[in-house]
């Protein structure tokens, strides 16, 4: 092991409770052990994800959150005690590891819930709205400390929470904490005086505006979290560990608006002055640990950081809260394990938390401690499979209901959370399968055939494994996609993968009409033909793959790749502009909104033209011509144009030439993302 990482490798308390290291796996929604979004029960498959991040490492590890009133079906957590039973035949099982488990409780989302467009209709129909109370009272479970605008909808305004149901809250923990502790838990963790969840709304002056003793001084404000703990501590006594989730500095300029790293603004939440005050009111509460983080749900970058944002970005401001506790204080987001080990030596941090490095590889912990470090899967923080919340102008959480209710899954492994239907099976007549592109596709197909005994064979046209992500990874601020296709090679060359460069395979037939055949072959770029100029136009993985660019660059196309095209450009000190045809950038499925309000965020700032409802009409010598949504044309003055206007199948086989023994994956099927290409790529080298 790095000499400079053992310190995260050193014992700890939390009141009077022990932990064997500083490696803290905290909350993902989706890693529940008493059920997310459904009827409450003992989760097998939670527990599963639970136990084998204890077995590896982790010293102290936090369970998805569990809402004391179920959002779904709105039954109480303390109401199944068979569940709790369940739990602590369960608790021996988990101890054997040495590690620790505190369940992490919340009060619910109130402004921040994230309404669907099937919710919009259910809560504007007075009919509906009666109807599916017994299911989802949005009314209720929606309620904030004041009313105010919901952070995804319009349409769904929350109320204000009555002073009986704080007390029913507040009830609700206690009870709950202390079944938690009768089951062998070894503390609780309250959700949370962060990211602008309920008890955050009661904090936070620009959503709060209660003149009630829940309401105005910062004592007031703060109550409700300090009575949760008061109530958790006189039913489960003084020496069980309660911690708290807690946002340091809200990094927000009001609703719907966050700041960004470096940015000058006003806070309109909880700034640095009001935090070191809060947190001394909340240590002299009651809680035991401060698990922090920045943000809400405003600025939700913080919280949940994309690539775009800095490593460790949220360290500098724990480490300065520091000196006004006397508790300990754990620090997450995007953090990078010999940092956090160096300000664990020297005594400005005491737990280091990371979430997302689990999904992607449950036994990260581990090869760290074995100098094992390439051989970690890395997170690429791009959401796809663990929260891929999205919304954009006109449209609230557009995330697909199978997502919605089945968190924490990963997009670069398959295995996460869906062990009922994706692990390994070995392959009782092994065979040779020969897989027609070398990209990342290609290469998860062959190492899940190989460990399932096959033999797999891929050809590739270029003299190197990656394809598309090769592009894909090559901006600057890409290093975990390039630390994603080393890992894939590695994996070829552990793994002895047979390759063969330079090969392009035109005709399958030559493998014999019974083969198995996986064609992988990725997508071509949709080419503007009928744009008077467009052979004048940079196709984006050719500036990807290094053609060059003047310095004002537009930019056809405002999706995700237009948008981080133009922010590479920006991070170069070049000028971008966007021209995009729809409403708003990064109008699609599927791109959370962490990573997308983060660049439409950057664009504002730093003054990036944006040109919205805004077609390219043609392509001249230092200059395009666009229509705007009323008809009128623009002339825009550019060096450069890259077109991102999106991309085409590229199954590379004529129709003729397909046999029923051939299987299309990737881009060369569906356009999509890392995350459907990996899966459907396991899925298919499992079927065969």
């Amino acid at each position: 092991m790095d000499e400079r990482l053992k310190p995260l490798f050193t014992p700890w308390k939390i009141g009077g409770c022990e932990i064997k290291n500083r490696i803290v796996m905290t909350s993902m929604g989706g890693t529940n052990l008493l059920g997310w979004m459904e009827k409450n029960h003992f989760d097998k498959a939670g527990a599963e994800f639970i136990l084998k991040a204890a077995k590896n490492n982790a010293g102290l590890v936090l369970p998805g959150c569990q809402c004391v009133y179920n959002p779904m079906f709105g039954q109480w957590l303390y109401s199944n005690e068979k569940m709790y039973k369940e739990l602590a035949d369960w608790m021996p099982e988990f101890h054997k590891t040495g590690a620790k488990l505190f369940v992490q409780l919340t009060a619910g989302f109130g402004r921040s819930f994230a309404v669907s467009g099937i919710m919009e209709k259910i809560y504007t129909s007075p009919a509906l709205r009666a109807l599916s109370k017994p299911i989802m009272d949005l009314d209720k479970i929606t309620a904030s400390a004041s009313p105010s605008p919901n952070r995804w909808s319009d349409k769904v305004p929350s109320r204000e929470l009555t002073k009986e149901e704080i007390k029913e809250f507040v009830t609700a923990f206690g009870k709950t904490a202390l079944l938690l502790k009768n089951a062998g838990v070894d503390g609780v963790e309250i959700h949370a005086v962060h990211e602008g969840y309920l008890l955050d709304q009661f904090t936070l002056a620009y959503v709060n505006k209660r003149t009630d003793e829940y309401g105005g001084s910062l004592e007031n404000r703060y109550r409700f979290a300090a009575e949760i703990v008061g109530e958790i501590k006189s039913k489960c006594g003084s020496d069980f560990p309660v911690s708290l989730r807690y946002s340091v500095i809200s990094k927000t300029k009001g609703m719907r608006q966050g700041a960004l790293p470096g940015e000058e603004y006003t806070e309109a939440g909880r700034d640095f002055e009001e935090s070191k005050l809060a947190a001394k009111y909340l240590q002299d509460a009651g809680y035991d640990m401060l698990n922090c983080d920045n943000g809400t749900y405003d600025a939700w970058y913080w919280s949940h950081p994309p690539i775009y944002m800095p490593k460790n970005c949220n360290l500098e401001d724990v480490k300065r809260l520091k000196e006004f506790v006397d508790i300990p204080l754990v620090c997450a987001g995007r953090l990078e394990p010999v940092d956090a080990a160096d300000a664990i030596k020297e005594g400005s941090l005491d737990g280091a938390g990371f979430a997302r490095p689990f999904l992607a590889d449950t036994e990260w912990v581990t090869k760290l401690m074995e100098d094992r470090e390439q051989d970690i899967r890395p997170c690429i923080l791009c959401h796809n499979g663990c929260f891929n919340m999205c919304h954009y102008k006109g449209v609230p959480n557009d995330q697909p209901l199978e997502d919605s209710l089945h968190l924490a899954r990963c997009a670069v492994n398959a295995e996460t959370m869906q062990t009922d239907k994706h692990f390994i099976r070995k392959a009782k007549h092994p065979k040779t399968i020969h897989i027609v592109g070398g990209g990342i596709g290609g290469m998860e197909a062959a190492r899940v055939l190989k460990l399932r005994g096959h033999k797999p064979v891929i050809y590739e046209k270029s003299d190197v494994l990656g394809g598309t992500l090769i592009k894909a990874s090559a901006e600057s601020y890409k290093g975990e996609l390039g630390r994603l296709l080393e890992w894939y090679r590695r994996q070829m060359d552990l793994l002895g993968i047979e390759v063969h460069f330079n090969t392009e395979i035109k005709d399958p037939r030559k493998f014999g009409r019974k083969s198995d055949i996986i064609i992988a072959t990725g997508s071509r770029p949709r080419v503007l033909a009928s744009v008077p100029g467009h052979e004048k136009m940079i196709e984006a993985c050719d500036y990807l793959s290094g053609t060059e660019v003047g310095d004002r660059v537009a930019i056809i196309g405002g999706g995700l790749t237009g948008c981080e095209i133009a922010y590479g450009l920006a991070l170069e000190g070049k000028h971008p502009l966007i021209v995009e045809m729809k409403d708003d950038l990064i109008s699609q499925k599927g791109v959370c909104l962490a990573n997308s309000s983060y660049l439409r965020d950057y664009f504002e700032l730093n003054k990036t033209p944006v040109y919205l409802e805004t077609r390219l009409k043609e392509v001249g010598d230092g200059s395009i011509v666009c229509t705007d949504k009323a008809g009128q044309e623009l002339v825009i003055e550019c060096d450069s144009v890259i077109s991102c206007a999106g991309y085409i199948p590229n199954p590379a086989i004529e129709e003729n030439d397909r046999t029923s023994n051939m299987d299309f994956i990737g881009d060369c099927k569906n356009i999509g993302n890392l995350r459907t290409v990996i899966w459907r790529a396991y899925e298919v080298a499992m079927r065969l």
